[in-house]
């Protein structure tokens, strides 16, 4: 098992803990020290305030932030998570990955949905009922986009041919993952993807910062898995995709290290392949001495 880990960047109370760069130092190092697989920044460039004052969070430019944090680090992967992928050209995605990954060595991991925020679609300029049919056809773009050769693609308002992005990623392909619950985003990370990134939500979804299928657990997860299995069957795809799962507890869920260990298990068995740890802390220094304590006590067993 994998252990990934949502960075804290976005954390704009206390004042400077978690945004300067010596944050980006810190951070890096107490993640990397403490053995995870990967580093997560999420993606709302423009929430408005209704959805923030309701619950919802700030998020930095990922792409800026997974390169500061690349300069501090050296094997850790660098994820979006996710990267809410119509708000952009794929094209633009595409050179901001390729970029990233030729500076990283090949560190980097896209995971990708279609949002829920219909004022950020807005603000975005960007229709938020086509969204995802705009996911579908910005995931070919970015395939195809992102093998360093030269290539051609007819896109919703954009044309490509005969175009380069060169130097192209170092990694052939970049894994490219599909966040969201619903059975649809499952299709899409068998048709499109390399991996499903699903993520558990509350047992009383707040439609005020959330959108999606409910997963309230191990049984949800089962049940999700278990329909990628049957769809892969289905279209005929040999691979099974990768499980990278949220986060080992729910929403609000009562913690403790022995129930962490049981859900790991429960995980493993299940076939997923990585999970996500959210780690508490106030400040810069109560959170890097909760990651250092979570890789001691966690990360270090299940190796």
């Amino acid at each position: 098992m994998k252990f990934n880990i949502p960075l804290p960047f976005d954390q704009i109370e206390p004042v400077d803990e978690f945004t300067t760069m010596e944050a980006v130092r810190a951070v890096g190092a107490a993640v990397e020290k403490a053995g995870f697989n990967a580093g997560l920044v999420t993606d709302h460039p423009c929430p408005t305030g209704r959805w923030l004052d309701a619950g919802g969070h700030y998020a930095q430019g990922p792409f800026v932030m997974l390169a500061l944090l690349a300069a501090h680090t050296t094997r850790l992967r660098l994820q979006t998570g996710i990267l809410v992928l119509p708000y952009r050209n794929p094209f633009t995605v595409a050179r901001d990955v390729a970029t990233l990954d030729k500076f990283s060595n090949g560190r980097v991991t896209v995971s990708v949905g279609a949002g829920y925020l219909k004022g950020e679609y807005r603000a975005m300029g960007v229709d938020f009922e086509q969204r995802n049919e705009l996911m579908d056809e910005y995931m070919r773009a970015l395939r195809g986009s992102l093998t360093g050769e030269e290539f051609t693609f007819e896109g919703t308002g954009y044309t490509a041919f005969g175009n380069r992005i060169q130097p192209g990623p170092v990694q052939s392909p970049v894994p490219l993952y599909v966040g969201g619950n619903a059975r649809r985003a499952v299709r899409r990370a068998v048709e499109l993807g390399d991996g499903w990134n699903p993520f558990f939500t509350s047992g009383g979804i707040d439609t005020r910062t959330t959108r999606t299928a409910s997963m309230t657990g191990a049984d949800d997860l089962r049940d999700g898995i278990a329909y990628m299995r049957e769809y892969c069957e289905k279209i005929g795809r040999a691979i099974f995709p990768d499980v990278v799962l949220g986060s080992i507890f729910a929403p609000g869920e009562e913690r403790s290290l022995q129930k962490t260990f049981d859900y790991i298990g429960a995980y493993d068995e299940l076939g997923v392949t990585a999970v996500g740890a959210h780690i508490p802390g106030r400040t810069r220094a109560e959170w890097c001495e909760n990651v250092q304590r979570f890789g001691e006590e966690v990360i270090a067993k299940c190796k």
